[in-house]
């Protein structure tokens, strides 16, 4: 085998072991959560919407730039229906239901096993008439 030939061969080694470490970095790369930020101000969620892939775990990092507390609570109509009428003060047991205090942030990591449309809402008294909601779109991943 000519030297040059060596060279091309080696260089082709080279490229195709990095080329499988980068496919084998982004793979193991998917589990790690997706960050998507969240503001609240002046009682409005931003972005109010939101879009994120099935079966990928999300972290959301939640912003409360209020001088009040909010509520970030994702979920179908059914589930937003008994928070309109519940009476629980506080939120902090599942991942998708998250008390933020004033001027404070919390981060919650959620993986959402099914393509769909949620919303998200502020249930504390008057906040969801004012307009603090929003749109979850699960994709197909």
């Amino acid at each position: 085998m000519s030297i040059d030939r060596a060279v091309a061969a080696l260089g082709l080694g080279i490229a195709t072991a990095l080329g499988a470490a980068a496919i084998a970095g982004a793979v193991s790369r998917s589990n790690e959560p997706i960050l998507i930020d969240v503001t609240i101000h002046f009682s409005r969620f931003e972005p109010a919407a939101i879009s994120v892939p099935a079966g990928r775990p999300v972290t959301f990092v939640i912003h409360n730039t209020d001088p009040i507390d909010h509520e970030w609570i994702v979920g179908d109509e059914g589930l937003h229906e008994r928070h309109r009428t519940g009476t629980e003060p506080v939120h902090d047991a599942r991942p998708t239901e998250v008390s933020i205090d004033a001027l404070t942030e919390r981060s919650t990591t959620v993986t959402f096993a099914q393509p769909g449309r949620l919303t998200f809402i502020c249930h504390l008294p008057g906040h969801e008439a004012y307009g603090m909601k929003g749109t979850l779109t699960v994709t197909g991943g």
